[in-house]
């Protein structure tokens, strides 16, 4: 015991940062910050496994947040659906939705993968934009419900209308998808992807199926993101095809080319310094990106 928490230390005192926050930082504008930051952290993560780890530079990474986004604000909104049920079916939308588009877009390589991807990303934004009926087009959806209510025997229920509360429901799925990415690097299944970063051609000859490994990371990549806009929508209460944007991609990019690729850690530090110096007219002001 005493063991590991020499050798995890710094990841536990993380953590205890990480849970204590909301009760250091009481001002709302800050407190949406890096809840905000949460959210993109799990689309940060989710593009550096199809971009760190397998070497694909998806550019279609905004159009599968705005897929998530869509599918809850729809689902909730106008089919009366509860959030804990529309939440993963939305990020399984944008999992099949990157399933049917890798299988002839991860047969090309390099330039050409990414500007298929770009290409669908943009279809994405125009379809959000002109599909009135259910996207609303460029006016966007608002009124999206706050996440459901979870009933917990013998504490009673929890809601998730507070700044805090939501911190610590992002806070959660942050976690799960940190446990989920660390387990997956870090199996027989993960070698394979950093291989075909390495060196394609070698991966084959050695008897990796690099296809069926670049369309499973790129499915599980984009279901992450579905999760993370799915969450977004939610907790905005609003949307609108700026989700879909090709600079929301951009801004994913952005954090993990900044924060560090092929680690866990990079696109999260990434995902939470780069806003807060954009928010605080900091050096990174000059990229003039808009977070949301």
């Amino acid at each position: 015991m005493m063991k590991w928490l020499k050798e995890n230390w710094f990841y536990l005192a993380v953590l205890v940062i990480a849970l204590v926050l909301p009760h250091v930082i009481t001002n709302l504008y800050y407190a949406q910050i890096i809840t905000m930051s949460c959210i993109f952290a799990i689309g940060a993560l989710s593009m550096n496994l199809i971009m760190g780890y397998t070497g694909q530079m998806s550019l279609a990474h905004g159009g599968f947040f705005a897929v998530g986004a869509y599918g809850v604000a729809i689902l909730t909104s106008k089919l009366g659906w509860n959030f804990w049920l529309a939440l993963p079916a939305s990020a399984l939308l944008a999992a099949v939705t990157g399933f049917v588009v890798g299988l002839p877009a991860l047969r090309t390589r390099g330039a050409y993968f990414a500007i298929t991807t770009l290409c669908l990303g943009e279809i994405i934004y125009l379809l959000a934009g002109n599909w009135l009926e259910l996207t609303g087009g460029h006016t966007g959806m608002v009124g999206i419900p706050l996440p459901s209510p979870v009933s917990i025997p013998g504490v009673g229920q929890l809601t998730f209308d507070s700044p805090a509360s939501q911190y610590y429901l992002v806070l959660c799925f942050l976690l799960l998808t940190l446990f989920v990415m660390y387990r997956l690097i870090n199996s027989l299944r993960g070698r394979t992807f950093l291989a075909t970063a390495i060196n394609e051609d070698l991966s084959e000859a050695v008897g990796i199926n690099t296809f069926r490994t670049k369309l499973l990371s790129f499915v599980v990549a984009n279901f992450f993101a579905g999760l993370a806009g799915g969450i977004y929508a939610s907790l905005m209460g609003s949307i609108s095809p700026s989700v879909a944007s090709v600079t929301m991609t951009f801004n994913f990019l952005m954090y993990v080319l900044l924060g560090g690729m092929t680690t866990l850690a990079g696109p999260v530090i990434g995902a939470f310094i780069i806003p807060i110096l954009i928010e605080n007219g900091g050096p990174a002001c000059c990229l003039k990106v808009k977070i949301w």
